[in-house]
């Protein structure tokens, strides 16, 4: 008998494995060298294991980004958690979670990748677009005013600036940040 049916199976820890490494190979090389047989080489898994969890790169792809959003989700909600405040709650919690993205590169760098992955991906672009529409819906009694949407999509332009490393001038970031905080209040 050979020693994969004595091993003990642990299918969660392997599929994260996966998935940290295919985060890994989206950081350093970009999104392109995330295929089967890199992830497949640079985790030790047999390219079988790894079809086991993931079928195409696509569902790979796709599992990284649910990954991503799911960890982003959390920090929105610890946030909001910590938000005595409902009216604009959500919508302060979005702009402190993107404006701190820049803080933790490692987390900074794996949404760049998945970012010009949403370009090119219209499943990722719908699924964003998704997640985008449960927050609308979900907040609409507190974060639905113009100002609130306007906060919202300077996070996003944020997001991006960060992203690019484009409007990294000296200026004063918590000055724009808490500007941006005095909107959601009204």
């Amino acid at each position: 008998m050979s020693l994969a049916h004595h091993r003990r199976k642990q299918p969660l820890v392997v599929r994260q494995q996966l998935l940290d490494v295919a985060a890994r190979l989206t950081m350093e090389q970009g999104i392109s060298a995330v295929t089967l047989d890199a992830v497949s080489g640079a985790s030790g898994v047999s390219k079988g294991g790894l079809l086991h969890h993931f079928p195409t790169k696509n569902a790979l792809l796709d599992a990284l980004f649910e990954s991503l959003l799911d960890r982003f989700d959390a920090d929105i909600n610890e946030r909001m958690r910590e938000d005595a405040l409902p009216h604009g709650r959500f919508t302060r919690a979005y702009l402190h979670a993107v404006a701190n993205l820049r803080e933790n590169p490692g987390e900074s760098a794996h949404w760049a990748q998945i970012t010009v992955a949403l370009l090119a991906e219209p499943r990722l672009r719908q699924r964003w677009r998704a997640w985008v529409q449960e927050r609308t819906e979900e907040y609409v009694g507190t974060d639905s005013s113009i100002e609130a949407q306007i906060v919202r999509f300077a996070a996003d332009g944020l997001w991006l600036a960060d992203m690019l490393g484009s409007h990294d001038d000296g200026s004063d970031r918590p000055a724009l940040i808490a500007r941006l905080v005095e909107l959601t209040n009204k």
